[in-house]
């Protein structure tokens, strides 16, 4: 799953008070019950076999545009042609993803000069510079200078004795401050101060002072996504395709950086003083990007349908078969092999599409599945797909997402779409999954938290349903969660809970199932 993409949280109206969450609609009626279908049982143990090989240091964390991730998408393609699926890229199975890679050339500088002394700061050690905020926002500067101010918490909080924006004067400065909540705050108001859209008000109420530049320090959840970020410095970041002219930079820079004691960016007796002041010293800070092309695939293949009438119409099964790669090293360890993320939704594809296939019987519409490349850069394989899609996109009716589909509760599982789609252009097909979950004979528990536009995760913006709900597809994602190994080395295959990971392969089975036997394309009437 996609970290919330950098600041895609952040808007320019996020200075703002955040939106009232409005109610919960309505749940559509249960939807009729399709026609009885022939439903093959998943094999676990191809399951587990499949998964323990493709979340292995072999494919080295799966990184898009890397070698690596090129023989992730060979590995399903051989897969695919053992069960006898039918190839629907653009080349058999693939699909050719144009990827640039983006880095960062050697003259790129963060100097930090005090009395007279100048100290560097190390790019993706120290910090790590955000070149774009989000889909829709203007770009950040590639240059910075200033004086730096240390902005505390830059928050106004009675409650914790905290008006850190109130004596400062921001304009042209260098702002720094922390992204995390104070050490006072207790575990409720620290988990509200950590939600992104708290962190975008804060850059908001800075950006309309005229900062020359904004500097997030890492700290609480966000210290996951400085390791992210720095890997994604040493990797390179990716773009889809290769952009001629780059819109003008018009925001102040933005970066990340760690928090350590010591750090010319922080006040000099840091922890112990967090206290808003100018700290009295200078930044001088320039990027240089450089470009490379990076050869990406997605994966696709077909089942035919049996009905003549609906067989060119599909119901598409998806998941990202890329992860974020080599990571600074944890002890011994610096391969993030992605065995949840998104391992387990890509091998339940890999099963579903076997088992299908094996089936006797098909079902009456077709069932498209893609392993999208580049869903950890931005949901970029997804993006290229409905752009530049091998079927015709409005004869896809309905679009099934997995990711992250391994972990937690055995019993419990998130599905967001239903509620969070505009316009309830999701909620038939949500109730359809909704039906066939209950006919389980053992049903999950469904949390609906994160179904939501408005919930502080964004889960509903963050995997690759998102660029097929934007073109009005009806979409559910479905996924476990997240947990403490998200995003890190530790997301190994041994953390698996392969009996749940079965079963939530067959609810995504008996779903895309019953929207494939109905007549009726799984949308809201008018």
């Amino acid at each position: 799953m996609r970290r919330v993409a950098t600041l895609l949280f952040f808007t320019l109206g996020a200075c703002a008070q955040a939106p009232a969450i409005e109610s919960a609609p309505t749940p559509a009626p249960a939807a009729p019950a399709p026609r009885a279908a022939v439903v093959p049982p998943i094999d676990v143990t191809a399951l587990r076999a499949d998964l323990t090989v493709f979340a292995s240091d072999a494919f080295q964390g799966r990184l898009a545009g890397t070698p690596a991730a090129r023989r992730a998408a060979e590995f399903i393609a051989e897969r695919l042609t053992a069960a006898g699926l039918e190839p629907a890229g653009d080349s058999g199975f693939f699909q050719r993803v144009p990827l640039s890679r983006q880095v960062f050339a050697p003259t790129t500088k963060f100097l930090v000069t005090s009395r007279g002394r100048a100290s560097e700061l190390k790019l993706g050690e120290d910090v790590v510079p955000l070149l774009r905020l989000g889909e829709g926002v203007p770009l950040p500067r590639l240059s910075a200078e200033g004086e730096l101010v240390f902005a505390g918490y830059a928050m106004t909080s009675p409650q914790l004795g905290r008006n850190d924006l109130a004596n400062l004067d921001l304009a042209g400065k260098v702002v720094v401050f922390f992204g995390g909540a104070p050490p006072n705050a207790d575990s409720a108001t620290r988990a509200r101060l950590e939600a992104p859209e708290q962190l975008g008000q804060r850059m908001g109420a800075i950006l309309m002072r005229g900062p020359a530049a904004i500097i997030i320090v890492a700290t609480g959840k966000l210290e996951g996504d400085f390791n992210a970020l720095a890997g994604e410095v040493l990797n390179g970041s990716l773009e889809l395709g290769a952009t001629e002219q780059e819109p003008e930079r018009v925001l102040p820079m933005v970066m990340f950086a760690r928090p350590r004691a010591g750090s010319p960016l922080l006040p000099s007796r840091w922890p112990a003083d967090d206290k808003p002041q100018a700290l009295g010293r200078h930044l001088t800070a320039r990027i240089t990007l450089g470009r490379a092309q990076a050869a990406s695939h997605n994966v696709v293949a077909v089942l035919r349908g049996s009905d003549p009438s609906l067989a060119r119409s599909y119901v598409a099964l998806g998941a990202h078969l890329d992860h974020i790669g080599v990571q600074p090293a944890t002890g011994a360890d610096s391969i993030a092999n992605g065995a949840d993320d998104d391992g387990s939704g890509s091998m339940a594809l890999v099963a579903i599409a076997r088992a299908l296939a094996a089936s006797p019987e098909r079902p009456r519409r077709s069932l498209l599945f893609v392993w999208h490349t580049g869903e950890e850069a931005g949901m970029l394989g997804s993006e290229w797909f409905v752009t530049h899609a091998t079927v015709p996109l409005d004869s896809v009716v309905a679009q099934l997402n997995a990711d992250m589909i391994g972990r937690n509760a055995p019993d419990s599982l998130m599905l967001v779409g239903p509620r969070a789609a505009p316009n309830g252009q999701s909620r038939v097909l949500g109730a359809i999954v909704d039906s066939v979950n209950a006919a389980l004979a053992r049903p999950f528990t469904v949390n609906r938290e994160w179904d939501s536009p408005d919930h502080p995760e964004q889960i509903y913006l963050r995997s690759d349903h998102y660029s097929y709900a934007k073109r009005g597809i009806p979409i559910v994602f479905y996924t476990t969660g997240l947990h403490d190994d998200y995003h890190k080395v530790s997301d190994e295959v041994s953390e698996i809970d392969f009996d749940k990971l079965s079963r939530v392969s067959e609810l995504i089975m008996r779903s895309a199932l019953a929207v494939a036997n109905r007549t009726e394309r799984p949308r809201p009437s008018r």
